[in-house]
């Protein structure tokens, strides 16, 4: 484990921690989408990242599926970036096999 202590060290950790959720289809979405894409979000992007962990694990399950979508604009958009993150990383894999 990394010795950082730096304050965006701490805070990608505790990212990290709070992306596992009780739920493995939320795992294989949010922990790569934070793994690959967050460091190049905006900050506005990573401020909404932030919040949409905190919200209840039956929420995030409906909105990652697709099944419905956040009210909030700021949620919808960082929804609908880590399902699109999630189709892009599917078709690349598809396309090596």
């Amino acid at each position: 484990m990394s010795d950082d202590t730096s304050a965006q060290a701490v805070l990608r950790k505790r990212l990290y921690w709070h992306s596992r959720r009780g739920m493995w289809e939320l795992d294989l979405l949010l922990i790569p989408f934070l793994e690959q894409r967050y460091d190049t979000l905006a900050s506005d992007d990573q401020e909404a990242f932030q919040q949409l962990i905190t919200e209840e694990d039956q929420d995030l399950f409906g909105w990652l599926m697709r099944r419905e979508w956040p009210e909030t604009p700021h949620l919808r958009r960082i929804v609908q970036m880590i399902v699109e993150h999630a189709e892009t990383v599917d078709n690349a894999v598809y396309r090596t096999l």
